[in-house]
């Protein structure tokens, strides 16, 4: 994570590798057996956890870095110990705390443990500001002085002000704060999917996928960029991590789009558009997919059911851009690209375990036994055949890298339960939606950009996990109040919130793909910005039409609004770049962007006729000049 990201590689450990690889390596364990036995209720096992986490984090993210001078770096690091000493404290505390003795709600918490929930909240906001950055701390922090100071506050914004007591009684000793729905849901479900993650990479899995990729891609116009969007879309989802996925595809992707005849920043951005992408590509859809399913109380195979189309879109989208990105230069495919056939030959066996957790999934079996399910096929695959072994010290490094990569998820989760809970405690929520409502004009366009833009700021200095669960307790309720469903809802506000990884002026997963090819960053930002504009155009094809499956719709209409949107995509891609089979005039790139906007009119007469237009100038285009088709494009 440590950019102020959710996504984030492994830290280097430093000096500490063994006693943080052994502590690392226990949390996994005992996570795998926590999802095994459940035998721990939801009081005991969260703070464990959470405590666990912060021990790891403050061995991990030193006070100070080995470049200060010696004395300060050990200075630094004896305080690190007390803090994770502490953390392991807090953690046997609340463990051990009587629930069941209510006199704690009339009389108060006993003074030790007040002190230890006000360490908690401190030394937790610190955990996040070394994992995660300091703008996720920062806005805990002013949640909270709402929470203590809002009856100070003019009658608009104004609440009741909680003393210490409430707060720590509320947010530590409950389930409405810290230890609320999203660390439940990171703590739980989200570990395994990240543990699938890292052990995918450890047994060689995951470069199968990127084979696959070049193998089905590769030959063709702009090869590289295509096999980056695919091996994008199977490895995103599955890291959960728009960070991570662009740094580990695209340390292979980069060069070769680089010496293929794309300019770096043009190859920093395809990789930073398609590894976002993979974060709302099922079937696991990063950690938020599993928020939403615990705030919205639906099955998680429903969110995933209705996603598939929407991430193809954008996938499509995606591919879109970067053919004709290869046409305008005049790119061509790659020589010697391996065969579809011999790569699936070689490490077919690894595709069986994403279609274990698919079906499983589908099936409503527990998401937490899925993704052990799936950690234990993947390892049992790669010990399927020969050739395919790998030491066992490899899946050492695989359980103790799945615990390190959840360090900032769970740091993150926990301190946006602190929002979530101050958003319950003072009814704050109600009034931002009012205000919402009044700022759009009682429109749902005027809705829809304000809250893309909330996503965008937010996104600046928030991971987007942390920057959905801040939004969505915020902005779901005003787009409620719009008619749409909670799940249509929540969906526009989880893609929104996956822009900040592609939006200037701060875009981490466009940085992190600058810093492979040497480009400019803010220059790749734009460019991954112009790539990923599907973030914001199906999302509103989910409010403006029937995009997302209801059990009221008709097929027709799923049908054309799954056509209006790919005739949206093309007409506004080809409009904006001037180019559909040959170069464009002024004048049919000015209709495309007409066509493009009649997409978002939700008759669908309306819609049936412009696509019908589109075809018509696709069809003169093509007519004036076939080397395109007749090319591998």
């Amino acid at each position: 994570m440590q950019q102020p990201s959710l996504n984030h590689e492994p830290a280097r450990l430093g000096g500490f590798d063994y006693l943080i690889g052994a502590i690392a390596l226990a949390l996994t364990l005992f996570q795998i057996w926590h999802g095994l036995a459940a035998e721990l209720s939801a009081p005991v096992f969260l703070p464990t956890h959470l405590s666990w986490v912060l021990v790891l984090v403050f061995l991990v993210n030193p006070t100070f870095s080995r470049t200060a001078p010696s004395s300060l770096y050990q200075a630094g690091r004896l305080l690190d110990f007390a803090f994770a000493a502490i953390s392991a404290w807090i953690g046997y505390r609340l463990a051990h705390f009587d629930y069941d003795d209510l006199s704690f709600l009339f009389d108060g918490l006993g003074t030790v443990d007040l002190y230890a929930g006000v360490a908690l909240i401190v030394l937790l906001l610190e955990a996040t500001r070394r994992t995660v950055g300091w703008v996720m701390s920062g806005i805990a922090i002013l949640f909270l002085a709402y929470a203590m100071l809002g009856n100070a506050l003019p009658d608009d914004f104004a609440s009741k002000g909680f003393d210490l007591q409430e707060i720590i009684r509320f947010h530590i000793f409950s389930t409405n704060g810290v230890f609320g729905a999203p660390l439940a849901i990171s703590a739980g479900v989200v570990f395994v999917f990240v543990l699938f993650g890292a052990l995918l990479q450890v047994t060689g899995a995951g470069q199968f996928f990127i084979d696959c990729a070049f193998a089905i891609a590769g030959r063709y116009r702009g090869g590289p960029a295509k096999a980056s969007v695919l091996a994008s879309a199977a490895l995103g989802s599955i890291s959960g991590s728009a960070i991570a996925n662009t740094v580990t595809t695209g340390a292979l992707t980069i060069p070769m789009m680089k010496k293929l005849g794309y300019k770096p920043e043009q190859a920093a951005g395809i990789e930073a558009a398609a590894s976002t992408g993979g974060q709302i590509m099922p079937p696991v859809m990063g950690a938020g997919a599993f928020v939403m399913a615990q705030f919205t109380g639906l099955p998680y195979a429903e969110i995933l059911l209705v996603s598939i189309a929407p991430a193809i879109l954008y996938f499509f989208c995606t591919l879109l851009y970067v053919h004709l990105m290869a046409c305008k230069l005049g790119l061509k495919g790659m020589d010697n690209v391996q065969k579809v056939a011999v790569v699936v030959k070689q490490g077919w066996h690894y595709l069986l375990p994403l279609v274990m957790i698919t079906v499983l999934l589908l099936m409503s079996y527990s998401p937490v036994l899925v993704g052990l399910a799936g950690c234990l096929a993947i390892v049992v695959a790669a010990f399927s055949r020969r050739k395919t072994w790998v030491p066992f010290s490899a899946i050492l490094a695989g359980l103790r890298d799945g615990a390190l990569m959840i360090l900032p998820i769970s740091a993150a989760c926990a301190t946006a339960g602190i929002v979530v809970g101050v958003v319950g405690q003072t009814g704050i929520g109600l009034q931002f939606t009012q205000a919402l409502l009044a700022l759009s004009g009682g429109y749902l366009w005027g809705a829809f950009i304000l809250i893309a833009l909330a996503a965008v700021v937010l996104g600046m200095g928030l991971p987007v996990t942390a920057a959905y669960i801040v939004l969505s307790v915020m902005a779901v309720p005003a787009l409620n109040e719009f008619g749409l469903p909670v799940l249509t809802a929540h969906l526009i506000v989880f893609w929104l919130s996956q822009t900040s990884n592609v939006t200037p002026p701060i875009a981490l997963a466009a940085f992190a793909g600058a810093g492979i090819a040497g480009a400019s960053p803010m220059k790749s930002a734009v460019q991954a910005f112009k790539l990923a504009f599907g973030f914001f155009i199906i999302p509103l094809m989910m409010a403006y039409s029937g995009l997302l499956w209801q059990e009221d719709d008709t097929a027709f209409r799923f049908v054309v609004a799954i056509l209006a949107t790919l005739g949206l995509i093309i007409a506004f891609a080809c409009g904006v770049e001037g180019r559909l089979f040959n170069r464009l005039a002024l004048l049919p790139r000015g209709l495309l962007l007409i066509i493009a906007a009649l997409m978002l009119v939700e008759d669908p007469v309306v819609r049936l006729s412009a696509l019908g237009a589109l075809g018509l100038i696709a069809l003169w285009d093509g007519k004036k000049d076939n080397s395109l088709v007749n090319s591998q494009s």
